[in-house]
């Protein structure tokens, strides 16, 4: 198994090394951020990052949305000290595989790491059960297809769509951004509007006017990567 370790404590990621390296797992790369994490994760392509949530920068929640749109074979688990059930909820939304706690006994930490790479989630009883009782809650008290939670960036990529430029290529030749990061956005823009694919993304922007269809809006934002 290849592993890339995301922590911001030195002391700890060689601690982690140590363990993993005595079980003759392969710990191909260390980070100490989110932007560092994702780097290594284009270059090494791991089968598992492990993933601190609390890091300088970009954190682990971000790197973890990111890593889901851009390289979803690399099999994200969040490994922290943070017991809070939101920290779980948006973790897993994100798309990891996992959460553990970092007081986690070794042996079943490993039969984590085991069961990730079988397609099993790094789950213990506990979080597991904290997990389906949310996802149980019935959502009346907010409203699905929510629009208000779109970011600048994400209006700016349902706009372009809207007027027809849906490929990805064209999407980021219009807002100067790479590929990936389009596909990021998009990614957010469907789990925000609870929609599933691009036709039904431009159906209910239409449909709720979300966007001006004749294209007289004052256009996308100025160019960046964000």
């Amino acid at each position: 198994m290849k592993l890339v370790i995301a922590d911001d404590h030195a002391l700890f990621r060689d601690s982690l090394r140590s363990l993993l390296e005595a079980r003759d797992h392969d710990v191909a790369g260390e980070a100490a951020d989110g932007e560092e994490a994702i780097k290594l994760a284009w270059e090494i392509k791991p089968d598992v990052m492990l993933m601190d949530l609390s890091m300088p920068g970009m954190g682990g929640l971000e790197a973890t949305r990111r890593l889901a749109a851009e390289l979803p074979d690399v099999k994200v688990v969040i490994l922290t000290a943070s017991p809070e059930e939101r920290d779980l909820f948006e973790a897993i939304k994100a798309g990891a595989k996992g959460y553990l706690l970092k007081d986690i006994q070794s042996e079943q930490f490993f039969e984590f790491l085991d069961g990730v790479l079988r397609g099993e989630p790094a789950l213990t009883p506990s979080l597991a059960r904290k997990l389906l009782e949310e996802f149980a809650k019935p959502r009346s008290d907010s409203r699905p297809n929510d629009p208000d939670a779109l970011t600048q960036r994400e209006q700016d990529v349902l706009e372009l769509m809207v007027s027809g430029t849906t490929s990805n290529r064209e999407l980021a030749e219009s807002l100067g951004i790479t590929e990936n990061t389009v596909k990021f956005h998009v990614r957010n823009i469907l789990d925000k509007l609870h929609l599933h694919n691009r036709a039904q993304v431009v159906a209910f922007a239409l449909r709720n006017r979300l966007v001006d269809p004749t294209g007289e809006d004052s256009g996308p934002t100025e160019k960046s990567e964000s």
